[in-house]
């Protein structure tokens, strides 16, 4: 009798164990839809904010077309990605940060748009929008490490398998020049 107990209390504290790393899986699965959500609302932003940019650019730099088009096709590549995974939205997320570096240098080759106070609230927007998706991102890219890790780790990763749930994936830029945060300091 009582080795019928201990076995049902060991099926019992099994369960709980079972729902309480499931439970895990859940929590952690939300933080890192929610830590996406996050970035994508910097990125859209900032996608906002290119075509005023553009408009207060286009008057200065005549002669500057490429750089003008390359950032809007940039935009257009990234609005046109709609629900894509970080990988893919990654990719095209550093077309455009290299673009509109590219924009942004050469700015400085024109002193009246420097000193165009609306241009210098886009460079300040911009800015800020860009700190916020370096943040955002490192907040995703933690939440995603801390699934991966119950995915992979024993014994959750039993009821990973079980329950079909996934490593989901990082959102990390490309290349070390893509990585760098487009300077918008025109002091």
């Amino acid at each position: 009798m009582e080795l019928s107990w201990i076995i049902l209390g060991l099926i019992v504290i099994g369960a709980i164990y079972a729902i309480i790393i499931y439970n895990n899986f859940i929590k952690n699965r939300q933080l890192v839809e929610e830590g996406w959500s996050g970035i994508d609302v910097q990125l859209k932003r900032r996608a906002n904010l290119i075509p005023n940019m553009l408009e207060t650019v286009k008057g200065y730099m005549g002669h500057e077309k490429g750089v003008l088009e390359a950032v809007t096709n940039a935009r257009a590549a990234v609005q046109g990605a709609g629900n894509t995974g970080p990988a893919e939205r990654s990719k095209l997320e550093g077309l455009l940060s290299g673009a509109l570096g590219k924009l942004i240098a050469v700015a400085e080759n024109y002193p009246d748009l420097k000193a165009n106070t609306t241009f210098l609230e886009f460079q300040g927007s911009l800015q800020m929008v860009e700190d916020e998706i370096q943040l955002s991102r490192r907040y995703y890219n933690g939440s995603v490490r801390n699934l991966n890790v119950l995915v992979e780790s024993f014994p959750s990763n039993l009821i990973a398998n079980a329950f079909k749930f996934i490593k989901a994936e990082y959102f990390e830029l490309e290349n070390e020049a893509e990585r760098a945060v487009p300077d918008v300091s025109f002091n």
